[in-house]
């Protein structure tokens, strides 16, 4: 079979996966075997992100790298100037960027290739964001360990092309559950990181969901799941000025639990200076979730505020009055609404929304 032949078969094949309904572990799985058949690569790191902080929420690896690779990689991303980082990719609407091609063939001039890349045997790297409707579910780090065989330009306009379609899948994923729906601890838990980043004190609460994080990304050699590195390190961004002060060191996710769980970092003050950070794990409350349950369901902002107005027990008339809009125009902002979630009235809507953002 020509090369073009095949690379349009798994184009093909990908396209199907994204729209096939499974679970986001099993899809990025799955999209990372066909993908390696067209481009290549030796390692890859494929993380879903909160689309309202763009910080990750769990990670899917080829295989575990040491434990000290994850708290580098993070700290480059938020507190590094370097090329392809993946903020920068948003800001600039790239889908896909590769690091030979920004260095201009000077790979030493970028620090996570001095500092990660090169300990590790590996050469170029090629970087997507996966954006549906201006918002990002994913992020994608392929690497080769061959200087000879660096990511070209057809691959990158390749995976460039599937990037919708990755965006795609990755938000209809958080859809499903794949949870085991286990007893979970009531209480917050907190976590408590001396400067080097160290657990030093944690509550039975904080042990249960680092266990459960672990479990999700099954790399149980790694001192902290991703997503607490990166609470963490953008906690570290915001106080260094090189996050906006407004930004939250915080992050959603579902968990294999079936529970959504909120963390976000704080910096202790002590009389002793030491400057331990505290991690902080609570049960998501539904106003918390809603918004990206309504952004899962490809909801528009006007018929997010329909669908809030719905939830709230409203008529249509006290719809209409508060958005000042026709009750004409309520009514087909429903019909929209209901196609979109799959139910037939504002009792199931209620019902479907209540139970995802209740689980």
């Amino acid at each position: 079979m020509k090369q073009r032949d095949f690379g349009e078969q798994k184009r093909l094949a990908i396209i199907r996966l994204c729209h096939s309904g499974l679970d986001s572990k099993t899809l990025r799985d799955e999209l990372l075997k066909q993908l390696v058949a067209v481009v290549p690569f030796s390692y890859a790191y494929f993380s879903t992100t909160d689309p309202a902080t763009q910080l990750s929420t769990s990670s899917v690896l080829v295989e575990p790298p040491p434990a000290w690779c994850m708290g580098v990689f993070i700290e480059n991303e938020f507190l590094q100037e370097d090329f392809n980082k993946f903020n920068d990719l948003l800001s600039k609407n790239q889908a896909v960027a590769v690091l030979s091609e920004a260095t201009g063939m000077e790979m030493t001039r970028s620090l996570r290739y001095q500092n990660i890349l090169l300990p590790l045997g590996m050469d170029d790297e090629l970087r997507a964001v996966f954006v549906a409707d201006g918002v990002c579910w994913g992020q994608l780090c392929l690497h080769r360990d061959d200087a000879n065989q660096r990511f070209t330009a057809a691959e990158a306009a390749y995976v460039a092309q599937l990037a919708p379609h990755f965006a795609d899948g990755l938000r209809k994923a958080l859809l499903l559950s794949d949870s085991h729906l286990a007893r979970t601890p009531d209480e917050p838990g907190v976590l408590i990181l001396n400067g080097r980043g160290e657990v030093v004190a944690t509550t039975a609460a904080a042990e249960y969901w680092l266990g459960e994080l672990r479990a999700m990304e099954k790399a149980t050699n790694h001192p902290l799941p991703v997503a607490i590195h990166h609470v963490v390190v953008q906690l570290k961004a915001i106080e260094s000025g090189l996050a906006p002060a407004n930004a939250t060191p915080k992050v959603r996710l579902y968990t294999r639990a079936g529970k959504w769980l909120v963390l976000y970092a704080s910096r202790l003050r002590s009389a002793g200076g030491d400057g331990h950070i505290s991690v902080i794990f609570e049960m998501a409350q539904p106003a918390e979730v809603a918004p990206l349950i309504m952004q899962a369901y490809e909801l528009t902002k006007r018929e997010g505020e329909v669908t809030q107005c719905v939830l709230r027990g409203w008529t249509t008339s006290e719809i209409a009055t508060r958005l000042h809009i026709s009750q004409h125009t309520v009514q087909d902002h429903l019909k929209a609404i209901f196609e979109k979630v799959s139910v037939n009235s504002r009792g199931e809507l209620a019902a479907s929304l209540f139970r995802m953002v209740n689980l």
